[in-house]
């Protein structure tokens, strides 16, 4: 599969499908429960990518207009250090290319990629998030990375909570989950905040710049949603 840029590794392409009730229009992420979750139903015709919106944050689909952001704020060594695809230094139009394949991603079910935007400027990306969908296993891998100068300011913990509601909402999953290089324990601690449970440790795991990394494994299942 082609690259998503978010914090996970990539994994075979799952078949499309989409709820029938969802309506994009509507949706808010703080309205979901297990006990109202959509049934997956395969569809002609995708639906639409929606925009969603939590108490400071916008997520949309990325547009090209935002490729200059991208291509600067991914110049970041340390965003490519904690992320097993993202090259350091980043090419050039290397964001241009990413956001060309986000339709694609969306519309063959492989995929959701959206922007982190503040609402008071819903045109500036300052970060991504995603989902990595596996329709066979009813699972997505969650990924997401901020730009440097928005650090620390808890942005990716409620994208991510916003993220994994839409999810299973949106997608019906049984299953999200999500991994950390041992040595980025930030990351660890948002999917801790979001409610994903630590699933083990796997040493040597991947290889990054040369250099064999543990990870952590983390997960949540539809039931275990507050």
């Amino acid at each position: 599969m082609s690259d998503h840029h978010l914090d996970h590794p990539e994994s075979n392409s799952p078949e499309s499908y989409s709820p029938e009730s969802y309506s994009p229009e509507s949706y808010s992420p703080e309205s979901y429960s297990p006990e109202s979750r959509d049934e997956p139903e395969s569809r002609d015709e995708p639906v639409s990518q929606p925009q969603l919106e939590t108490t400071r944050l916008l997520l949309r689909p990325f547009r090209m207009a935002d490729a200059p952001v991208i291509q600067e704020l991914l110049q970041c060594r340390e965003i490519a250090a904690c992320t097993r695809s993202i090259d350091h230094p980043y090419p050039a139009g290397g964001a241009e290319k990413w956001i060309s394949q986000h339709d694609e991603f969306w519309n063959q079910g492989k995929a959701a990629v959206f922007a982190i935007c503040e609402k008071s400027d819903g045109d500036l990306p300052l970060g991504a998030i995603g989902l990595e969908l596996n329709s066979i296993d009813e699972n997505a891998e969650l990924g997401y990375w901020i730009g440097q100068p928005n650090w620390g300011r808890g942005y990716c913990t409620e994208a991510a909570r916003a993220m994994i509601r839409f999810g299973f909402a949106h997608f019906g999953l049984h299953k999200i989950h999500a991994h950390h290089m041992t040595r980025n324990p930030a990351s660890g601690r948002v999917l801790e905040k979001i409610g994903m449970r630590r699933e083990g440790q796997l040493r040597g795991h991947i290889k990054k710049w040369g250099q064999f990394e543990d990870v952590v494994f983390y997960g949540l299942l539809a039931r275990e949603i507050d």
